[in-house]
């Protein structure tokens, strides 16, 4: 996943980032790296929630799918059943196998259902980790870049102020 690849970039830049003396732990980064790598994060994230959107399009065709062979297999059990009405034995066997294709029909879509959900789930988890990842990033860089631009007008401040 690209998204997750350029957060660990962004994290890297801030561990990595020189501290500035007396700011309490406030550090420099290259704003315009930071900003690339952001804006490399938005193009990025609609992707990702496309993926997500077909996932969840898939799994509810496999369901469909599922339900149409379900469907199909029990109208084809049923035909076949009638077919054979005359005959007891025949019947009887129609009726056991129809019942045991029903049950694997409904078994086998349940799991698909189990197992497409999961998968869903921890891709819309994913996603909404990588998206708080993102606000946090965004407040932290709001966050220095305000300090920055107090210490700079501090700056500015004392040094107009030791001319007069």
């Amino acid at each position: 996943m690209k998204v997750d690849g350029l957060i660990t970039e962004l994290r890297d830049i801030m561990e990595t980032a020189k501290g500035m003396p007396f700011s309490g732990g406030k550090a420099l980064v290259d704003t315009n790296n930071v900003l690339d790598i952001i804006e490399e994060i938005e193009q990025e994230f609609p992707q990702e929630f496309r993926q997500a959107k077909s996932i969840v399009a898939d799994r509810n065709q496999i369901i469909a799918d599922a339900k149409r062979e379900a469907e199909e297999i029990i109208r084809a059990a049923e035909e076949r059943k009638k077919a054979m009405v005359n005959q007891h034995e025949i019947i009887r066997l129609a009726r056991q196998q129809a019942n045991e294709i029903i049950a694997d029909a409904k078994d086998k879509n349940a799991k698909m259902k189990v197992v497409t959900n999961k998968y869903v789930d921890d891709l819309l988890k994913k996603v909404d980790d990588i998206s708080k990842e993102i606000d946090k990033l965004k407040d932290s860089m709001s966050k220095y870049g305000k300090a920055l631009l107090d210490k700079v007008e501090d700056a500015i401040r004392n040094r107009g102020g030791k001319r007069q």
